[in-house]
């Protein structure tokens, strides 16, 4: 059998102070190893914080600016058509002062009385070919008689040539066309169920209705929105 020697009290301190040494270094480790996980993980975490308040935030400022754009978009169009609206209106109200100005000067159309027999026996052979009837009443102001019976007569030999028809035409002395009117005719046949307008007021609001479309592409040019002409 070996002999077994009992350790001195300086071994022991020896060999306990290596054991507390190495204790010591592996708590170091140990703790070392724990901080700089602890420290990973907090990293983790707080980038994890950062990019949500990030996304957050880009978020936040992408629905304000959806919301600033949709505002303006929406500022942009009515003030776009509110000043659509005013062109609009300034052109019509244009149009309008033409053809007033245009009705005040009718009543200077009577005024030439050569040029407005002829006049009358346009509008007269205009309804003798509408109307295409034997016998037709013909009614006009009182102080057109005189013509309206000259462009009777001057409308009867121009229909018949053009037709080989007769018509007789004469004046509705009972149903005279009001004096404050600027002139022209009116037409009736059919025993007194067809009456064609051909005053000369009826003639400018037919005028206004046909006219208008080129009048607004010769003041205003065609319009870039419209797709189909006549």
């Amino acid at each position: 059998m070996s002999q077994m020697h009992a350790l001195s009290d300086d071994q022991v301190g020896q060999e306990l102070r290596k054991m507390t040494a190495f204790i010591k270094q592996e708590a170091t480790e140990k703790a070392r190893e724990i901080e700089i996980k602890a420290n990973e993980e907090f990293n983790i975490e707080k980038g994890k914080l950062v990019q949500q308040e990030k996304d957050a935030i880009d978020n936040n400022y992408a629905k304000k600016f959806k919301q600033a754009t949709m505002s303006q978009q929406i500022t942009r169009s009515k003030v776009a058509n509110q000043i659509r609206l005013k062109v609009l209106g300034a052109r019509q109200e244009l149009l309008d002062d033409i053809f007033e100005a245009a009705e005040q000067k009718l009543g200077s159309v009577a005024k030439d009385r050569k040029r407005y027999e002829g006049v009358l026996k346009g509008l007269i052979l205009e309804g003798f070919y509408i109307m295409n009837e034997p016998d037709l009443q013909i009614r006009a102001r009182k102080a057109d008689y005189d013509l309206v019976k000259k462009a009777i007569e001057s409308a009867s030999k121009e229909y018949k040539e053009a037709v080989g028809k007769n018509t007789v035409a004469e004046i509705d002395e009972e149903n005279p066309l009001p004096e404050g009117s600027a002139g022209g005719v009116s037409i009736v046949g059919g025993d007194g169920k067809i009456d064609i307008n051909n005053t000369l007021e009826e003639r400018l609001n037919l005028l206004r209705e046909s006219a208008l479309p080129a009048m607004r592409d010769a003041l205003f040019g065609q319009n870039p929105n419209r797709k189909f002409f006549d």
